[in-house]
């Protein structure tokens, strides 16, 4: 095949003369230029680790501090205060021109000169992460800055100013405290109560007293014994127990999809889209990789925990009996790709120069247009990633471990992403409300073998241009890819572009070799197995109801002039919503981020309040009074701040309960009350969407460059799923989700009630509402 001898550095045959060489100069150049590539990533790598090292200090300040020091000698001033001299005198005796005293007394002021300059270093990253640990501005009232956190913020400002790496203030972030067990099973109480009646409250609270009295002790002193030891108590039991012992498919359960922009189109042209898209996508994991990404600051002073971008790339999860494994490689120069059932590698470098966009559609194509047909068992192999982890795991054993699967999966596994070219069209249609949540669906499960679900995520391109992406959950959380997303459409936009036919910019290269296809000898046995997980994942798939859509009335600058929180707002709507919905209140779950901490992920808010059931319960009797009504919602509005506000600051409930929960099974403790905690479903659970987290345009000049969110599937077979993304001043999107096969749920029905309780809301502040 002609790509196979492309791929080739050389050939030789035997002959009666003996062994005759031929080496292709093409291919040794690529391979040197490759060579060359890697050895500058291992340098910018090792200068950025200086760097980060030293940070906020620099090379320029080091030799400062050296300058000072000799030019204060030379005015025959000490300011070492003797420890020149001390640091001269047990210097080792040296030989030739190094022996004479100038010489020993430069050496031992740059000595000097770099103790202090790191003693600063530490000095001022001590104080950083000291100021970092305030979090009082969070809980003062919008315009009402107390003094003290003005100074702090100047200070915060000052140490901070240099111009910092990505990963500059790792080490200066404080560590995720552990919360006290008194404060949190108080919080825990205070959260269940509206859920309980008397008697199972009661029941309840002396559960949780004899736990808090007699076993917890024991368990907090482990914890807080972890807390000193590790960079986060949390996040590692997190990831290991939450994600990767999870056995059920990571498809709907696990996974969740991205949108692209849903009001306008740059292309229709489904392989010039793909081509800027992963040029985009390419080079940021090039700033990446040099850390040019600016980290992520709260107010624009505090800086988020970045270490979950460290995995974006190169990741798989590797699926394994008992629990999985995160594969992260140091590089990768490939992507896979699916298409009409078979599986391609496209590589993205030329030597050790990046493709252009044209290039990369110009492989892109090549794939549309090659008919040849899939491979027996191919077509529907990536259902083994949509079906049971444990059946995955043992047929990967069985059948991928050597020979030409082994060679074909290893491409998959480590591409720097997956790419799936559907053959269908999808996208949102403001004049078929239908087609938001058909769009989400294929976002969310597709056909259940045209995505690799294991791969840290899959950019889905449709036959009409529209993106999305498909990810998997236990490598990062959705702020961390809604960050690339931002960056790879605002680049697509605004910095590369499309000719007037559609085309990426520039001409391609015809001469490159064409993308290869992957070869695979699945047996009978195993194209069982692939039948049987596709059936598997066709249910699930076929049972999840998604109800995505558009609310128009109002968004995040109206609900500002009922002086709340744009997000509380939304979540006592859901209270509400709910209420109307099932007749009752239940556990809410809502995702709040702990990055604020080094090696920080979420945290739990409990959305359901007394406060806020106190409202909901009012306006259904609909006899109350307007200002009444509105002081429960202040009341409520205000308690999900501050829950808000604690869950961020690291004194929320369930990550402590689940920390405590494991030391208990470590020990082999048994505990009744953790065991029910632990076991109590989340019939309704939501996170908002984070939006405009790098300002890679201006949305007021541009407002219908908006994506529409993304969502999940339902954390209870009886419950919903609700993801929500207050896009701008004028509209927010909602995605619900649930499943068929409960009679107690129904997508639409709920999104009918979450629109009614929105304006429901409004109308008790008057608040004025759009058209539509």
């Amino acid at each position: 095949m002609a790509e196979a001898h492309q791929a080739v550095a050389f050939q030789f045959t035997v002959t009666p003369d003996g062994v005759d060489f031929r080496l292709s100069r093409e291919a040794l150049k690529h391979i040197y230029l490759s060579g060359i590539n890697s050895w500058k990533k291992r340098l910018i790598r090792i200068k950025n680790g200086i760097l980060r090292g030293v940070y906020p200090g620099s090379p320029t300040s080091w030799l400062v501090v050296i300058m000072a020091t000799v030019g204060s000698s030379y005015y025959n001033v000490d300011i070492s205060m003797g420890l020149v001299c001390y640091i001269q005198r047990c210097l080792p005796e040296g030989c030739g021109p190094y022996r004479t005293p100038q010489t020993q007394a430069l050496a031992s002021m740059v000595v000097f000169s770099t103790g202090v300059w790191m003693l600063g270093i530490f000095f001022f990253r001590q104080t950083l992460k000291l100021l970092l640990s305030y979090h009082g501005w969070m809980f003062e009232m919008h315009g009402r800055t107390s003094h003290f956190t003005k100074v702090w913020a100047i200070c915060v400002r000052l140490l901070s100013s240099r111009r910092p790496m990505l990963y500059s203030f790792q080490t200066s972030l404080p560590k995720l405290p552990v919360p006290s067990v008194s404060a949190t099973i108080q919080r825990y109480l205070e959260s269940v109560r509206p859920l309980l009646n008397d008697e199972e409250y009661c029941r309840k609270e002396k559960l949780a007293k004899e736990f808090q009295e007699k076993i917890a002790p024991r368990l907090q002193k482990y914890l807080i014994l972890k807390s000193w030891w590790a960079t986060n108590y949390v996040s590692d039991w997190w990831e290991e127990y939450i994600y990767l012992r999870g056995r059920t498919p990571l498809m709907v359960n696990s996974n969740y999809y991205v949108m692209d922009f849903v009001f306008i189109r740059n292309t229709d042209m489904q392989a010039a889209r793909l081509g800027n898209i992963v040029h985009a996508m390419i080079t940021y994991r090039r700033k990446l990789d040099r850390e040019q990404i600016k980290p992520v600051m709260a107010l624009g002073i505090v800086p988020m925990c970045s270490y979950q971008m460290e995995r974006m790339f190169n990741t798989t999860r590797i699926p394994g009996k008992e629990t999985d494994v995160l594969q992260h490689l140091s590089e990768s120069r490939h992507v896979a790709v699916y298409h009409r059932g078979r599986f391609f590698k496209v590589w993205l470098y030329e030597g050790s120069s990046l493709l252009k966009p044209r290039d990369l559609e110009l492989q892109f194509q090549r794939i549309l247009d090659d008919p040849s047909p899939p491979q027996p068992g191919e077509e529907r192999l990536a259902a083994l990633t949509a079906g049971g982890r444990v059946e995955w795991a043992q047929a990967r054993q069985t059948y991928f471990s050597s020979g030409k699967n082994r060679a074909a999966l290893d491409t998959i596994e480590r591409a720097a992403f997956f790419v799936a070219l559907d053959e269908e069209s999808h996208g949102y249609d403001p004049e078929d409300e239908a087609s938001l949540s058909l769009y989400g669906k294929a976002l969310l499960h597709g056909n259940c073998y045209n995505r690799w679900f294991d791969k840290s995520f899959t950019l889905i391109a449709f036959k009409n241009g529209q993106l999305g992406l498909n990810t998997e959950h236990a490598w990062a959380d959705a702020p961390i890819v809604g960050h690339l997303w931002e960056f790879v459409l605002g680049t697509d936009t605004f910095h590369l572009g499309y000719s007037e036919t559609g085309h990426c910019l520039g001409k391609p290269n015809l001469m490159l070799a064409p993308p290869q296809r992957l070869q695979w000898d699945i047996p009978e046995k195993c194209q069982a197995i692939i039948e049987s997980s596709y059936k598997v994942a066709k249910a699930l798939a076929d049972d999840v109801e998604l109800y995505c859509f558009q609310f128009l009335p109002f968004g995040k600058g109206l609900i500002k002039k009922c002086r709340t929180s744009p997000d509380a707002f939304v979540q006592i709507a859901l209270q509400l919503a709910h209420f109307r919905d099932r007749g009752k209140f239940c556990l809410t779950y809502e995702a709040s981020m702990t990055r604020m901490f080094r090696e920080g992920r979420t945290e739990t808010v409990r959305s359901c309040t007394s406060e806020s059931t106190a409202f909901v319960k009012a306006m259904v009797e609909g006899t109350h009074k307007k200002a009444d009504l509105q002081n429960l919602f202040r009341k409520a509005s205000e308690k999900h701040q501050n829950m808000y506000r604690l869950a961020m600051t690291g004194a929320g409930i369930d990550r402590h309960l689940f920390c405590l929960y494991l030391v208990s099974k470590y020990l082999g403790v048994n505990s009744p009350f953790l065991a029910e905690v632990l076991s109590e479903p989340w019939r309704l659970s939501t996170s908002q969407i984070a939006q405009f987290q790098i300002r890679m345009f201006d949305p007021n000049k541009y407002p219908n460059h908006l994506g529409a969110g993304g969502g999940f599937g339902p954390v209870a077979d009886d419950g919903y799923g609700v993801s929500y993304m207050i896009a701008g001043e004028n509209t927010i999107f909602f995605h619900v989700s649930s499943k068929f096969s409960s009679s107690e749920t129904n997508a639409q029905r709920f999104g009918n009630h979450i629109r009614q309780a929105l304006l429901d809301i409004a109308d008790l502040f008057q608040v004025p509402k759009a058209d539509g």
